[in-house]
C-alpha cells in the first residue's frame, strides 16, 4: 500500500513547472503523487516522469477535472468534450507509468438535480455507452479507470459504492473499476467499511479525507475500521490524501471550502500521512 497526495491541495492548474513540488512531497513521506490534470496539454509527460523518478516518487493516479463542458450525460458538445479530454489523458498515461485515471468520470461536478426516473435511465444508458468506449481504449493501453461516487451536493448521478458497482457491471470492461473516498462515504454510505467490503476486488483507488475534508485523523471517521476493511479485501493500491483549502480559489469554490479547515496546507499533508502510516501499521 502506497500513500499519495493530490496536487489540488497546492496548485491549480498542475503544469510541467509544478514538478517543483515533488522534493517536498518526498520529504514529507509520500510514495506517490496524484496529479490533478485539468488538460493533457498542461504537461510534458516525459519531463514529469523524469522528475518523479529523480525524487523516488511515482504517479499512481491522475485525477480528472470534470468541469463545465465535460459531461457524458450532457449535451452532445459536452459529451464530446468529456471524451476528448479523458482520451487525451489516457493516451499520455503510459508515459507516466500507467497511472489510474480516477474521479467522477461520468459527469460534470456540481450537476445535481432531481430528474424523472425515465430521464435518469436515459442518462445512465448514455454514460454506459461512453464509458464502455473509453474503458476499451484505456484497456488497450494497459490503463485502468476508476469511477468515484460523489456526495449528493456534487452529483445526483452516482452517490454510493453500490451505484458505482452497477455502472462497472453494466459497462462490462475489465479496465473500469471503482474509486472510493472517505469524505463522500461519510455522507452517503450507511457504513463506510461495509462499502469497501462490497467493492471488494473492484476497488482500484482510495481517497483519504477527513469527515470535514480536512486532515485524516483529525476528524470523526472510524479509521481503524476503514483500514481493517481495506486489508480484508486485499487492497494494495494507493491511499491518497485529497483535501482542499481556500488558497486555491477555483477548487475551493467547486468543493465549497469557505474556511480554513486546518492550520495550513502543509499540516494537512504532513500530519495526514503520518496518521495514515501509523494506522495501517496497527
Amino acid at each position: 500500500m502506497r500513500f499519495g497526495i493530490n496536487t489540488f491541495l497546492f496548485t491549480s492548474p498542475f503544469t510541467t513547472e509544478s514538478i517543483a513540488l515533488f522534493p517536498q512531497f518526498k520529504k514529507w513521506g509520500f510514495d506517490s503523487v496524484e496529479i490533478a490534470l485539468e488538460d493533457a496539454s498542461h504537461i510534458d509527460p516525459v519531463t514529469v516522469k523524469k522528475a518523479l523518478d529523480d525524487n523516488g516518487l511515482v504517479c499512481g493516479s491522475i485525477c480528472a477535472a470534470m468541469g463545465g463542458g465535460r459531461d457524458f450525460r450532457g449535451t452532445p458538445e459536452e459529451q464530446k468534450g468529456a471524451m476528448d479530454y479523458l482520451k487525451a489523458i489516457v493516451d499520455l498515461s503510459p508515459v507516466l507509468g500507467h497511472p489510474t485515471l480516477i474521479g467522477p468520470l461520468y459527469s460534470a461536478v456540481g450537476r445535481a438535480d432531481l430528474v424523472a426516473p425515465e430521464d435518469y435511465k436515459q442518462q445512465w444508458d448514455t454514460v454506459v455507452k461512453h464509458l464502455r468506449t473509453l474503458a476499451a481504449h484505456a484497456g488497450s493501453l494497459g490503463v485502468k479507470l476508476a469511477i468515484e461516487p460523489l456526495n449528493r451536493f456534487e452529483t445526483d448521478f452516482i452517490n454510493t459504492c453500490e451505484q458505482a458497482l452497477q455502472m462497472v457491471n453494466d459497462v462490462n470492461e475489465s479496465a473500469l473499476l471503482v474509486h472510493l473516498d472517505t469524505f463522500h462515504m461519510n455522507i452517503e454510505e450507511k457504513n463506510s467499511a461495509n462499502a469497501i467490503l462490497k467493492a471488494g476486488n473492484k476497488l482500484a483507488h482510495f481517497h483519504a479525507s477527513g469527515s470535514d475534508r480536512g486532515t485524516p485523523g483529525n476528524d470523526q471517521i472510524n479509521w481503524t475500521g476503514i483500514f481493517d476493511a481495506l486489508k480484508q479485501v486485499g487492497y494494495t493500491g494507493d491511499v491518497v490524501i485529497e483535501s482542499f483549502t481556500p488558497a486555491i480559489e477555483i477548487i475551493a469554490r467547486a468543493a465549497c471550502i469557505w474556511r480554513d479547515l486546518e492550520p495550513s496546507r502543509e499540516s494537512i499533508a504532513i500530519e495526514g500521512v503520518k496518521f495514515l502510516k501509523k494506522t495501517v501499521a496497527l
